[in-house]
């Protein structure tokens, strides 16, 4: 048996290959919408992708199930289970298999049981695996969003991201009762979950890639609940918020991804178009790094610097469907087509896959040869802007100066600055109510968000934006004072 598995550090999501050497063929799971990674395997491990299959429809990311298919002619296998609004519209069209609770198909010797897992969403599978040549009985279960290492998924999604009304608490119970089954698997089985650390899935999920049954009873803190009353306040309590694109991954996995076939490298484009683009309205991403963006960028552009969140935030800033132009910073980052690849595949994976074209810093030197002004983001420190406050010099009063976090409700609910307004940045846009003019000091945790924020809110045509430095951690470290929700 030929075992693999493929991690995207952005995503914080995992795919799998199996194969059955004996025989040649091989199955890949949850497959990413990168598909090269998954035939390079194959074609090294002398196998052929005979199947692909997804545990559910993903909210998450794009999947790759019907991009591998295409290239490959391997047969998809997806969920039949959830119910009529839970099915895939494209799977007759491509003659994909419909697996249903307790369906048994093989991948060469290697038997997959599929088990219906619902409740972080309806028509969730989880797929037990056992190598029979082995004669030993089950190995393994691949419980994709059911069960994580150390948590379990959120039974939230539903109504917060795809919008379906009321159904949290009664997913929540489903998902309880799910999880009675899977109490009662064999405790050396191996885990092999979708997610790990950092994903927006659930909200304590493990770095640790594996584990097993038998741990996950007495570590999982979802299979240890007391009652399913306390469990349900529990999974329901705390989690993050869901970034706006699930919505649409969602309506795009059911309905069925667009196919890239590959990931092409956008072309260079000359500095000198950078004010038609502007103008025409085309979304164009400075990923250059903060502090650099800081000192000083063409205004109209948004800043997300290229790094393991470039992606997350791309696709919470930036609707789906949207012509992009990248530009990146040769100097510092020594930009090449293959780490340029990179950015494009990260976002590429999130649904914004129309990227048009790139340029370096230049561009800079262009937008002042064509007359125009560069614009910078001010700075400022806890301790200066303590100092104004005590000066009375910054009024956060009605028609006054503006303080806004743009951290999430947990960090907000710990602790934050006095007077400071809660504007998540994910909702930054649709929430903030101020004229144009008035003075907006933005602050997240550490200074990352919120040097985002300040750009967002420049591009939109605020005028007097200023970054704290270091955000809530700085200011809590200089001694200022800080009050809790």
């Amino acid at each position: 048996m030929f075992f693999k598995q493929f991690y995207d550090t952005p995503l914080a999501q995992a795919s799998y290959m199996v194969g059955c050497q004996a025989t040649g063929e091989a199955i890949v799971i949850d497959p990413s919408r990168d598909v090269a990674p998954y035939v390079r395997t194959a074609e090294r491990e002398g196998l052929r992708i005979v199947n692909v299959t997804e545990t559910h429809i993903h909210a998450d990311f794009v999947s790759g199930s019907r991009e591998l298919s295409a290239l490959t002619g391997a047969r998809m296998l997806l969920s039949a289970e959830g119910g009529q609004d839970w099915q895939y519209a494209f799977a007759a069209a491509e003659n994909a298999q419909l697996l249903h609770d307790g369906d048994v198909f093989m991948i060469g010797n290697i038997k997959f049981e599929v088990m219906h897992t619902p409740g972080h969403t309806p028509e969730h599978l989880s797929f037990v695996v056992t190598d029979t040549p082995a004669a030993a009985g089950a190995m393994g279960i691949f419980t994709g969003d059911f069960v994580f290492v150390g948590d379990v998924g959120r039974p939230d999604l539903l109504e917060k991201a795809a919008h379906v009304a009321g159904t949290m608490e009664s997913s929540a119970r489903t998902l309880y009762a799910a999880l009675q089954r899977f109490r009662a698997l064999p405790d050396h089985l191996q885990v092999w979950p979708g997610h790990g650390a950092g994903s927006a899935c659930g909200k304590a999920l493990g770095a640790v890639p594996f584990s097993t049954v038998g741990y996950e009873k007495l570590a999982n803190w979802g299979l240890n609940a007391v009652s399913e009353q306390a469990f349900v306040d529990e999974v329901l309590s705390g989690q993050p918020d869901p970034p706006k694109y699930f919505a649409r991954m969602k309506h795009v996995n059911r309905e069925g991804p667009r196919l890239l076939r590959g990931l092409a490298t956008p072309p260079k484009l000359p500095s000198s178009s950078i004010h038609a683009l502007l103008q025409s309205g085309a979304t164009v991403i400075d990923t250059r790094p903060a502090a650099t963006y800081a000192e000083s960028h063409v205004p109209g552009t948004l800043n997300i610097p290229y790094n393991k969140s470039f992606s997350t935030w791309a696709g919470w800033l930036v609707p789906g469907e949207t012509e992009i132009t990248l530009i990146v910073n040769a100097a510092e980052r020594e930009i090449t087509p293959d780490v340029l690849s990179h950015a494009v595949r990260d976002i590429a994976m999130v649904g914004l896959d129309r990227v048009t074209g790139w340029m370096d810093q230049a561009v800079l030197h262009a937008w002042t040869e064509a007359g125009h002004a560069l614009t910078n983001v001010k700075q400022i420190s806890s301790h200066d802007l303590a100092a104004q406050f005590a000066r009375n010099e910054l009024r956060l009063a009605s028609g006054g100066a503006m303080l806004i976090d743009v951290r999430n409700d947990e960090e907000w609910s710990h602790g934050h600055l006095v007077g400071a307004q809660h504007l998540p940045l994910g909702h930054l846009l649709g929430s903030i109510r101020a004229s144009r003019d008035i003075p907006l000091i933005v602050q997240c945790q550490a200074g990352a968000r919120s040097a985002i924020a300040a750009s967002l809110l420049q591009r939109a045509g605020f005028s007097n934006v200023t970054n704290l430095i270091g955000g809530y951690n700085a200011w809590v470290e200089n001694g200022q004072p800080v009050e809790h929700a």
